[in-house]
């Protein structure tokens, strides 16, 4: 029996080999992976021209998974460099990269990272139109914005993000609405730029079964990019956001219609007391569609910790529902991250996942801090670095500072109370002073 894309099958009742990796990966019934699938709360963003993939779920029930931005621009061009970033990020565990290239040979260095990396591969094709073309924002076409999506999906692109939410309703909305940093999305400001140059609708709205023609075509996962998320704590929640999050949850089931997988994505920066409601608000319109958020930003006052601020509100985010946490930064609104950054917010993303599979109960979940806290206790060294989420770190920092006692480290000496529990547990005895 045939199939057109994974949610299709899934539908027929077709076991797919990505929905046997997906399932062996997350300890879930294939039954119950299918069936979340069929209903779209699961998305398993597999091109069928991307052939290196090692595919991951995303969704109810599933592990929090880390998304890694990176790419090429007119100021920093270099492939090597950002191969190399795509390699380290692989190897810290990322589960998708997000190809955000924006100048040059950007089809050259996107074959590249499809044809090598294991990762699910995301890109926002509006940022390829206008070096594409090499023309004038204005000037181009809706067939020629369709035919860039084409392209990125011809290439093996898993998963592509697509502001079809900011339409001229949307856009009103942000113009009798005062923000103190308007429209801060990149692909959400070309896209709006083109409509008010034009006097025209958003081409990716008005003509979206088209848009679903290539995602069927190529299985290609839309992600509904958030035009309108908030650029600082006080544009959060605003009416310019949550009416394009209508309308995404109004195209989300027009998409499932022709089963093209789905996820949402969503703020941005945002106060902690909102980020649950946010969450809540986002399931509820959406219909259960996965959910994938930038952070949230907790505060806008920390630039050059911004993986920090980022992590707090992707941890609460996560726990209250969201699916896939996309990494800031310290970089964040300063530069280009370089590969020290990357590996940064990397961490500190994957801290914020973890900590939130945690509080979900995500089966097995805390079985990784459990066999650290028993290394712990039995003053395995070793084993704590092994189960390290960063080893090479945990074991510069042990070996920066050697303690009298290897059983021991420089903060506590013989005082250390995991030391002399152990010890009297095991019958001996214990000299502080000498």
């Amino acid at each position: 029996m045939s199939y057109t894309t994974q949610m299709n099958a899934a539908r027929k009742g077709i076991v797919t080999g990505a929905m046997e990796t997906v399932a062996k990966k997350e300890n879930m019934p294939i039954e119950t992976l299918m069936d979340r699938m069929a209903k779209g709360t699961i998305a398993v963003p597999v091109n069928k021209n991307h052939t290196v993939i090692d595919p991951e779920g995303v969704g109810e029930g599933l592990r929090t998974k880390v998304n890694v931005n990176l790419g090429i621009s007119k100021d920093c061009r270099d492939l090597e460099v950002e191969m190399a970033k795509v390699r380290a990020a692989v190897a810290m565990k990322a589960e998708a990269i997000m190809d955000l290239s924006c100048f040059g040979k950007t089809q050259e260095f996107r074959n590249r990272v499809i044809a090598e990396c294991p990762a699910m591969i995301g890109t926002v094709p509006m940022y390829d139109a206008v070096g594409f073309y090499d023309k004038n924002l204005k000037d181009i076409s809706v067939d020629e914005f369709f035919r860039v999506v084409e392209r990125h999906a011809a290439d093996g692109v898993d998963f592509a993000t697509i502001h079809a939410g900011l339409n001229r309703a949307t856009a009103e909305k942000i113009k009798r609405n005062d923000r103190l940093t308007g429209v801060v999305s990149r692909g959400g400001s070309l896209l709006y730029t083109w409509m008010m140059l034009n006097d025209a609708e958003n081409p990716f709205y008005e003509h979206y079964d088209r848009l679903l023609e290539i995602c069927t075509k190529y299985d290609l996962t839309l992600s509904l990019g958030d035009g309108c998320r908030p650029g600082s704590i006080n544009d959060s929640t605003d009416a310019a956001q949550v009416e394009e999050l209508i309308t995404l949850g109004e195209l989300t089931k027009r998409a499932w219609e022709q089963d093209v997988q789905v996820m949402i994505e969503g703020p941005g920066h945002m106060a902690m007391d909102e980020i649950a409601g946010n969450m809540m608000m986002e399931k509820r319109l959406c219909h259960g569609a996965p959910f994938y958020v930038l952070g949230p930003l907790v505060t806008d006052v920390a630039p050059g910790y911004d993986h920090i601020t980022s992590a707090i509100g992707g941890a609460i985010a996560a726990a209250n529902g969201a699916d896939f946490l996309c990494y800031v930064t310290p970089a964040e609104h300063l530069r280009l991250p370089d590969l020290e950054d990357m590996k940064e917010g990397i961490i500190a993303t994957r801290i914020a996942a973890h900590a939130a599979d945690i509080a979900k109960k995500i089966p097995g979940a805390r079985n990784w801090d459990n066999a650290m806290s028993k290394a712990r206790a039995d003053l395995d060294w070793e084993g704590m670095f092994s189960l390290a989420m960063d080893p090479v770190k945990a074991r510069s920092y042990r070996e920066s500072s050697k303690p009298e006692f290897e059983d021991s480290c420089t903060m506590c000496g013989k005082m250390c109370a995991v030391r002399n529990m152990k010890r009297v547990h095991e019958g001996k005895d214990i000299q502080l002073n000498d």
